[in-house]
């Protein structure tokens, strides 16, 4: 089975995130299947649009970890389930990087998910 290559974006604001994402995706393959899981509420001015080549995912804004990552464990198992070459994670904070590295680290993550990158804004 493939994994998908984690790239977790945190800090700044929703719209520094979703732009780096946008930077990121343009050095992807056209035809990769992504998927992207934003926390945090859009400005109204979306760079990103869901298509065939790319799931989108907006979680309301709080700290994942700290609510007891219930949210993020239904939407990782949803975008999961299509298989993305990448997952970008958004995170509106850098505090709590750490505890979600933990929390991807664990079963049954740890197989389906690898770290690729981080981007700190």
């Amino acid at each position: 089975m493939a994994v998908s290559l984690v790239v977790l974006v945190s800090g700044g604001s929703y719209t520094q995130r979703e732009a780096a994402i946008v930077d990121s995706l343009r050095l992807s393959s056209p035809s990769a299947m992504n998927a992207v899981i934003l926390e945090g509420l859009p400005d109204g001015n979306p760079q990103l649009i869901a298509g065939s080549t790319l799931q989108l995912h907006r979680i309301a804004p709080g700290c994942m970890c700290c609510i007891g990552n219930l949210v993020l464990r239904v939407t990782l198992n949803r975008v999961l389930k299509h298989r993305p070459a990448h997952l970008y994670l958004s995170l509106a904070e850098n505090a709590h990087v750490e505890k979600i590295l933990q929390f991807l680290a664990q079963a049954p993550y740890n197989t389906l998910l690898a770290l690729d990158s981080e981007i700190r804004i």
